[in-house]
């Protein structure tokens, strides 16, 4: 026997009936898009690996630590897994000119790649929803993406996350900011740890992103941006707050909140969630204005979020929203396959419907169907509702006959072979 392969760290089967949660979870996406007017988007998995280090930033830790990149080995380009899918829907929209007839509204999911150690809720292939409009400069569009964010966690009914809200201004003001940043940590150079010592001349404001408890009472007292900022970023700041209240949405300004790429400016926002642990983040975006020009295009406006799959169903689980039904309406019990031609065309009509069938086969080749003593088991064990019984004696006088497997749905009772239809009208 050869030895049994397994699944690369971090990289993680979905395997029913976990699986179906993510399909309602994929479900209700695509609905609350569908009423905000928002349109999918696939793009590749592997992307140019300057993509990447041109629309995240050289000294981001994605870039600098986590990308799965490689060498292509037909033509020697460097290519890259996507750690994120904003740069790869930009570039979509750059190179085919999506904007030539104004702003678009789009969605996307699917799995991204960080070689990161993986942890509750953090794994090195992971999934990400996200909702990107682009060609939009208002503050009325960053609004409308939380409020979309907002509507999602209504759908699935998420709870315990709250809101924090940032602007980081424009980059004259983050300049600014930057030459204060880098004066005010260089006074204290003695309590920097390796990350900031080494990001000080290079982004010092990612400093103010770490996770290290031991830097956080100097990250507090270090200067804001918000005062750096003028009078159209605190405007636009103003007027994102001014309709998320008159929407009677919670949120505090969390001037620390800067995001994990270098692309963002003006909105930057969180949904976070104390129930994960040092995972907490579970939904981040912002405005990124200068991204589509940075890959090529024509300068244009744009703000997005995305949403880790991972933690929205790990913290739906935490709230005890575990129970999705994935049981068949039906299960067919078939006493020989010699009755099969007569089945199948039943079974596909109740499908046509929308009814959820579920026929026996034996497991083996050689094996026969079973008796119906096993089938019953099988019928009961799947959770279906109802058996569909098509043995000899029904078969001979064109009928089935449905037994109900569970409390509270009636008798039994026999059904013509032709008005089976009108069963599984009732059924629905």
């Amino acid at each position: 026997m050869a030895d049994k392969l397994t699944a690369v760290k971090g990289m993680n089967d979905i395997l029913p009936p976990e699986s179906a949660r993510w399909e309602a979870l994929e479900t209700a996406v695509r609905e609350v898009m569908r009423l905000h007017a928002y349109r999918n988007i696939r793009t590749p998995i592997v992307e140019p690996t300057a993509l990447f280090v041109r629309g995240l930033g050289e000294v981001t830790d994605i870039v600098e630590k986590e990308m799965y990149s490689f060498e292509d080995r037909l033509n020697g380009e460097q290519l890259t897994l996507r750690p994120e899918s904003t740069a790869g829907v930009v570039r979509a929209v750059v190179e085919h000119n999506l904007l030539y007839e104004g702003g678009k509204r789009l969605y996307y999911m699917g799995p991204m790649f960080r070689h990161e150690r993986p942890q509750r809720g953090r794994y090195r292939q992971f999934h990400q929803i996200g909702a990107e409009a682009l060609g939009f400069g208002g503050a009325e569009v960053d609004a409308e993406i939380i409020l979309l964010a907002c509507a999602l966690w209504k759908a699935i009914g998420l709870q315990d996350v709250r809101l924090e809200l940032n602007s980081l201004g424009q980059p004259p003001e983050r300049l600014q900011h930057r030459a204060a940043l880098i004066a005010y940590f260089e006074q204290h150079a003695d309590q920097l740890d390796e990350d900031a010592k080494r990001r000080l001349h290079t982004n010092p404001l990612r400093i103010l992103d770490s996770k290290n408890p031991a830097m956080k009472a100097l990250n507090d007292a270090a200067p804001k941006l918000l005062d750096f900022l003028g009078a159209d970023s605190l405007a636009h700041f103003n007027a994102v707050r001014a309709i998320l209240d008159t929407n009677g949405v919670s949120y505090s300004i969390n001037p620390r909140l800067v995001r994990g790429m270098d692309y963002y400016n003006l909105t930057v926002f969180e949904f976070i969630t104390e129930r994960l642990g040092s995972q907490g983040t579970v939904c981040g975006g912002g405005r990124y204005d200068y991204l589509i020009g940075e890959i090529g295009g024509k300068h244009a406006p744009a703000v997005g979020w995305a949403l880790g799959v991972e933690r929205v169903l790990e913290l739906l689980k935490e709230q005890g929203n575990t129970a999705v039904d994935v049981a068949p309406d039906a299960y067919a019990i078939v006493p020989d396959a010699a009755s099969l031609p007569v089945v199948t065309p039943v079974l596909q009509t109740l499908r046509g419907m929308g009814v959820a069938v579920q026929m026996h086969a034996p497991t083996g080749a050689s094996e026969g169907m079973g008796s119906m003593k096993s089938q019953f088991k099988k019928a009961d064990a799947s959770g279906a509702r109802y058996a569909l019984v098509f043995g000899t004696d029904e078969l001979a006088v064109g009928q089935v006959t449905v037994k109900a497997l569970r409390d509270g749905l009636g008798e039994q009772r026999s059904e013509s072979l032709t008005q089976v239809a009108q069963w599984g009208h009732r059924l629905q």
